[in-house]
């Protein structure tokens, strides 16, 4: 374990966790990097400025802000009740703001409208700030189409109104699909903002698409989860406001240095959600490369890192790669947070080489069921019961041995378990479209090893 601290963040540290030896001719080197943030304090006068940086003008305490985006398009008036449900939910939301944070609601429709405070900018959370923002919530009415880039477009320009904010969060709730607007305009968006601000969405109902919210929270390093039924609202959204108030750093990387002749893989977070991070890779000097985490609260996280390294012969050893979190500083350099180290170790004893490491095969097996599930739900989509029966019986199978008892659940939803061991199951003839839609979006949420030990 490495660590590095600074009185005004949180304190990061590092464990790695794999098997380090390989067999003679052996060149994939699997690890599973656990990053662990806590004990995080306040920016003593002077927060971290856009992009993490240290910026002695800010005003003390105004290190975050939060923009909420409320779908009103004409859709979001039946039932009845859930548009009244989803002003109830933004005041919620609204009262967890603590105070010093900069906030603005912003309603969607096939275009996006300033709600509050409608001049352009943030207002900063005081007790009269809230009630005022609450009170505007009855301009919250249905009414138009769906162009969610719009929303996120305001969302930037709002954010951006207050460049020494580091910390920027949006939460995003909508009940339909993105039908006023191309997905390659959609897409354009969303490689303008990345990096600019972190989104959770909520997709309300079962009207939504679940691959296309997943894809604006996975670009703008959030998350997304369905909230079936509109009176759940209130909760979910005091739930997000929460999490988004405890974040106390933003845009922390973790960097990874490979030696020459080795090459990165992948890099994918693998708790407490499965994220896809390889393609993200920026480079960062010579053999080193910066994959985006987002901003972190008093809170631990799971990477998979897998380096290709040269062969070399029984007995040697070698660094395979060195994990870091870095944060960016006001010089532009970085500031290492923590480090960790992967190795490699050449030998001939079948036992030591044949060994997977627990904590890769934990995940592994994670990701399979994730896949399953998704492939299982789209053959059944497409009809094809046939594979929809083998990939979910795989999905249940999978479930009971890493000890996924969420996802288990959720999968009794939509298929009659006969033997869990085997992944024997019969497709349900009543299942609900919030039942196999809540399944689809929560297939990419794991569990963590239990008991894990670090590997010497």
């Amino acid at each position: 374990m490495a660590s590095l601290t600074k009185s005004n963040l949180p304190r990061f540290t590092t464990d790695i966790f794999q098997n380090e030896y390989l067999a003679e001719g052996a060149r994939e080197v699997n690890a599973i990097v656990t990053v662990t943030a806590t004990g995080g304090g306040t920016t003593g006068g002077r927060p971290l400025g856009a992009s993490g940086v240290a910026d002695a003008g800010a005003a003390g305490g105004q290190d975050s802000a939060v923009v909420l985006m409320v779908d009103c398009s004409g859709s979001m008036d039946y039932p009845p009740t859930k548009m009244r449900n989803a002003r109830d939910a933004t005041a919620v939301a609204i009262d967890t703001i603590r105070d010093g944070v900069a906030f603005a609601v912003v309603g969607g429709t096939h275009e996006a409208r300033e709600v509050y405070p409608g001049d352009g900018a943030l207002a900063i959370a005081s007790p009269a700030t809230r009630e005022a923002a609450k009170q505007s919530l009855r301009k919250l009415t249905a009414g138009g189409g769906t162009a969610i880039g719009t929303w996120l477009t305001l969302a930037d320009k709002l954010f951006l109104s207050r460049h020494e904010i580091a910390i920027r969060h949006g939460i995003l709730l909508t009940d339909g699909r993105n039908e006023h607007e191309k997905p390659e305009d959609l897409q354009k968006t969303l490689d303008r903002v990345s990096g600019h601000f972190t989104v959770d969405c909520r997709g309300v109902g079962t009207d939504w698409e679940v691959a296309e919210l997943r894809k604006i929270a996975s670009a703008l390093l959030g998350t997304a989860d369905i909230v079936a039924e509109p009176s759940g609202l209130a909760e979910d959204f005091r739930s997000m406001m929460t999490s988004a108030m405890g974040k106390q750093v933003a845009d922390v990387a973790l960097r990874v240095w490979t030696p020459a002749n080795a090459q990165v893989k992948f890099v994918k977070q693998v708790a407490p959600d499965l994220e896809d991070l390889t393609e993200r890779r920026a480079e960062a000097g010579p053999r080193a490369g910066d994959y985006p985490t987002g901003s972190w609260g008093d809170e631990s996280r799971d990477y998979h890192v897998c380096v290709e390294v040269p062969t070399a012969a029984v007995g040697n050893e070698m660094l395979a790669a060195r994990i870091s979190l870095v944060l960016p500083t006001a010089d532009g350099s970085t500031e290492v947070l923590a480090q960790g180290l992967i190795k490699a170790v050449w030998t001939d004893d079948l036992a030591s080489s044949t060994r997977i490491s627990p904590q890769v095969a934990h995940y592994t097996g994670q990701a399979e069921l994730a896949e399953s599930i998704q492939e299982g739900l789209e053959a059944h989509r497409a009809g094809d019961v046939d594979r929809a029966t083998a990939k979910l019986g795989a999905a249940v199978r999978l479930a009971h041995q890493t000890g996924n008892e969420g996802t288990f659940k959720l999968l009794q939803k939509v298929v009659d378990v006969v033997d869990p061991k085997e992944g024997t199951v019969r497709f349900r003839k009543d299942v609900s479209a919030a039942d196999s839609m809540t399944l689809e979006t929560r297939s990419t949420k794991t569990v963590r090893v239990a008991g894990k030990k670090k590997a010497e």
